[in-house]
């Protein structure tokens, strides 16, 4: 398995796909502009997005982090995108 460090439009995209998947959202809905309430996204939603992460990227992903005060996907993929490059360099 490779581990190179990934571009970040390739980044967010993985980053969308486990929101999709962990959050059971339907990926049309899943636009940068959505809004983290407007995809219906519980706490406990976003824990179990960021756990898969930390699985998929090998990275820890401290719970408290800057995550958590996203207002909108583009605010969540980017911090989440800008975290893993930075542990991954």
């Amino acid at each position: 398995m490779e581990t190179k460090v990934l571009d970040q439009a390739e980044l967010v995209n993985q980053v969308i796909d486990v929101i999709v998947k962990e959050g059971m959202v339907e990926r049309e809905k899943v636009t940068l502009d959505a809004t983290i309430e407007s995809l219906d996204l519980k706490s406990i939603d976003i824990v179990m997005v960021l756990t898969a992460l930390e699985e998929k990227f090998d990275v820890y992903i401290p719970m408290d982090g800057p995550f958590h005060d996203a207002k909108d996907v583009k605010g969540l993929v980017d911090a989440i995108a800008a975290y893993i490059i930075k542990e991954k360099s």
